[in-house]
């Protein structure tokens, strides 16, 4: 009797735990707290927490994720049931090591982009070109996490990784880091995931300190209307367009175009319902679930780990100040007709950066209401942080 239970405490999981299981676990459980009572992003953020309990969970002689499989080419044998560990022992595949081929062959960020395309309304962006500018403005906060963290001792590939952060777009930055940095994935997307939902909480407070109360109650007139024609010709003129100088920004861009294809042509409204709603329930649940199995605690746990978060917080706030900074451009050069918040928008988490611009602004005038106006800086970013991950992959890929 005493043999079976000696055997069975030895094979069981808490007598195989580290603390750096342990630890991770507690993470797990502050990020169900925030998706959950907080709210914070529950879609994305409690699949990761969840991906990133099953990975911790103690698994004797085996595993539910191997990472050591994936930072470098998938290793198709191993997934066939013929791994090793380090020490020539058999592993068996996990469930999160099949799931994780959708995010290291691109294939989940590039559904998740097509799905977003589908939800999005360019006509904002169509209706006022010069939200571009605000856009590329909030891709500042990328350069300069880049700097920061090649200073701080990362290589070009972490270091452009770290930088998309500031991008604020959860699925470029899964997709460049599996390509330029997978040992970073699951802290650059926590950290990414992270500060999107925590947007009404970092943004306001570097708007008021940016803008005068007079900026922020600048009424907006209403944009022009927008064609048919004009939103059915927008994503075919940017794919063509982005593509032929950006080759590397094809599979994002790509899908982020037909989805609002499907959503502005009128005759796929089967196909666009589905990307909105079905596909990109599915995929948000693999995707989230497999990227938070990166967590694992002994890779997690880190020095850089730690660096990453900061960083990531720099970008943001960052990526904000330029896009206010250009919004502020805007401001005088349109004889103050522009208010500069919705140059903040210019960080591409649609549409959560828009209505923090718009509830800001509402604050300071009750009668202003700006969301349309600054959904056209938001879309805009969403292009410019594509186009930026483009950029990076073709430099450092």
């Amino acid at each position: 009797m005493i043999e079976v239970l000696k055997n069975l405490w030895e094979t069981s999981g808490v007598a195989t735990m580290t603390w750096q299981q342990g630890v991770m676990i507690l993470i797990s459980f502050i990020l169900f707290y925030l998706a959950i009572k907080k709210q914070y992003e529950p879609l994305l953020l409690l699949p990761i927490a969840f991906g990133m309990l099953l990975t911790n969970l103690p698994w004797p002689g085996g595993g539910i994720f191997h990472p050591d499989w994936f930072n470098g080419d998938i290793d198709w044998a191993a997934l066939g049931g013929h791994g090793y560990d380090a020490a020539g022992n058999h592993v068996d595949p996990g469930l999160f090591d099949f799931l994780y081929i959708g995010v290291k062959m691109d294939i989940f960020p590039c559904l998740i982009f097509m799905a977003v395309g589908a939800m999005t309304d360019f006509g904002p962006l169509i209706s006022r070109p010069s939200s571009f500018f605000m856009g590329a403005g909030a891709q500042f906060g990328i350069s300069f996490a880049f700097v920061v963290a090649c200073l701080l001792g990362f290589d070009p590939q972490g270091a452009a990784s770290i930088g998309i952060i500031g991008g604020a777009d959860g699925p470029t930055a899964i997709y460049l880091t599996s390509k330029l940095a997978p040992e970073l994935l699951g802290a650059i997307a926590i950290a990414a995931y992270s500060y999107m939902a925590l947007i009404p909480m970092i943004q306001p407070p570097i708007m008021k300190l940016l803008t005068t109360k007079k900026m922020r109650q600048v009424k907006m007139e209403q944009t022009r209307p927008v064609s048919k024609a004009e939103k059915i010709c927008f994503p075919i003129i940017v794919t063509v367009v982005c593509v032929l100088i950006l080759p590397s920004v094809a599979p994002l861009l790509g899908c982020l175009m037909l989805g609002n294809l499907f959503r502005e042509s009128g005759v796929t409204d089967r196909l666009s319902d589905t990307a909105q709603n079905a596909m990109c329930n599915i995929v948000t649940i693999m995707l989230g679930t497999s990227v938070g199995a990166t967590a694992v605690g002994v890779n997690f746990l880190k020095l850089e780990t730690v660096k990453i978060i900061v960083i990531g917080l720099c970008a943001f706030a960052f990526a904000t100040i330029g896009g206010l900074l250009i919004g502020i451009v805007m401001y005088f050069l349109s004889g103050k007709k522009i208010n500069p918040l919705i140059g903040a928008a210019g960080v591409s988490a649609v549409p959560m950066a828009a209505r923090v611009a718009s509830k800001v602004g509402q604050k300071e005038n009750p009668s202003n209401f700006l969301l349309m106006h600054a959904m056209g800086p938001n879309v805009a970013g969403v292009i410019g942080s594509a186009v930026a991950a483009g950029i990076l992959l073709t430099l450092f890929g």
